[in-house]
C-alpha cells in the first residue's frame, strides 16, 4: 500500500481515545479498538500487502486494557514500521482530577480498578504503565479543558490537516491561574506587559477586542516582546521539522488568559499565517467561559 498512514491511539482511560477513534473512522480510516500490542507486527504486514488499499489509513487503539503485558516492546515494534508507512502515535491525557470526575459522571469502571485498587490509584498506575508509549508519541494532546468538538477539531488539525513533511503550528493563549497546558512545546510568559484588567473600560473585554488591541499595540514593550517571541519561533521551527515533528504548540500565558496572552497569540497567528499554511490559534480560557 502506498503511503498508508498508521495511527496508534493511546493514553489514559477517560482521556478521549474513543472520540479520536470514531473521528478517524468517520474520515475513512479502518479502525481497530483494543488491539493487543503483540498483533501490531502482523497488522503491519497486512498494511504492506495492500489489504487496506481502499481505506484512507489504519488506526488502532492501544491502552492499558491490552498493552500491560508487552508495552516495553513498543519501541522495537515501531522501529519495524516500513518507511513508506506513515506511522504516528497520538497520545491523549488529562489531569488526574479531570479523569476522576469523568469516571464519576459516567459511573464506568476503570480497567485497572479492583477490590484493592482505588480509582485514584488506578489512574496513577496507568500513567506509569503507559510511560513508554508517551515517550514514543509524536503527538500529545491534553484534553482536560476540551469539549468533544474541540478534541475532534484538534485531531483533524494535528493528524489530518498537515501534508507529509509539513509542520502544523498552534498558538494557544492560557492563564497561569489554571496552569500551563501540558501539551505545550514552547511556553512564553507575557505577564510583564501592562495589564488591561486595571483599566475599567477594558476589564470586561478580551485580547481580540479593538480597545484592548489598541491599548497593547501602543505599548513599546509589547512590540519588543512580540519581536523576541517571533524571532525565537522562526529560528527554531526548522529544528522541529528536522526532528520529524508534525505539530508544535506555542503557548502564550498571562495571569488570567483574557487580555495580554490572547492579544499576543493573535498577533503571532496573523504574522505566521502570512508565510505558512497550517497555522492555528486557540484561546483556552475564552473557550472555557463560553461553555
Amino acid at each position: 500500500m502506498n503511503n498508508c498512514p498508521l495511527v496508534i491511539i493511546s493514553g489514559r482511560s477517560g482521556s478521549g481515545k474513543s472520540t479520536a477513534l470514531h473521528l478517524l473512522e468517520d474520515e475513512g480510516f479502518y479502525c481497530i479498538d483494543n488491539l493487543p500490542l503483540g498483533l501490531l507486527e502482523q497488522l503491519l504486514q497486512e498494511i504492506e500487502s495492500d489489504h487496506f488499499a481502499h481505506f484512507k489509513g489504519v488506526a488502532v487503539c492501544i491502552d492499558s486494557r491490552n498493552a500491560w503485558t508487552n508495552v516495553g516492546d513498543l519501541s522495537n515494534i515501531l522501529a519495524a514500521i516500513p518507511e513508506r508507512t506513515q506511522g504516528s502515535i497520538l497520545y491523549l491525557d488529562a489531569l488526574d482530577p479531570i479523569l476522576i470526575t469523568r469516571y464519576s459522571e459516567t459511573r464506568r469502571r476503570h480497567p485497572l480498578t479492583n477490590q484493592r485498587t482505588t480509582l485514584s490509584d488506578a489512574i496513577a498506575q496507568e500513567r506509569e504503565l503507559l510511560e513508554p508509549v508517551l515517550e514514543a508519541a509524536s503527538i500529545v494532546v491534553d484534553t482536560s479543558e476540551m469539549t468533544i468538538y474541540e478534541l475532534r477539531d484538534t485531531i483533524r488539525q494535528r493528524l489530518l490537516g498537515a501534508k507529509k513533511g509539513e509542520l502544523s503550528i498552534l498558538f494557544q493563549s492560557f492563564g497561569f491561574k489554571k496552569g500551563i497546558p501540558s501539551d505545550a512545546d514552547l511556553v512564553f510568559d507575557v505577564r510583564m506587559l501592562p495589564n488591561p484588567h486595571w483599566i475599567k473600560e477594558l476589564r470586561l473585554l478580551n485580547g481580540t477586542d479593538q480597545g484592548v488591541v489598541d491599548f497593547l499595540s501602543q505599548q513599546e514593550s509589547t512590540q519588543r516582546l512580540f519581536d523576541d517571541i517571533r524571532s525565537f519561533v522562526e529560528r527554531w521551527l526548522p529544528s522541529y521539522s528536522e526532528s520529524n515533528r508534525s505539530y508544535v504548540t506555542v503557548a502564550i500565558g498571562c495571569t488570567g488568559g483574557q487580555h495580554r496572552s490572547v492579544f499576543m497569540a493573535q498577533q503571532l497567528f496573523q504574522h505566521f499565517s502570512a508565510s505558512l499554511s497550517n497555522i492555528h490559534v486557540r484561546h483556552r480560557e475564552l473557550l472555557s467561559r463560553e461553555e
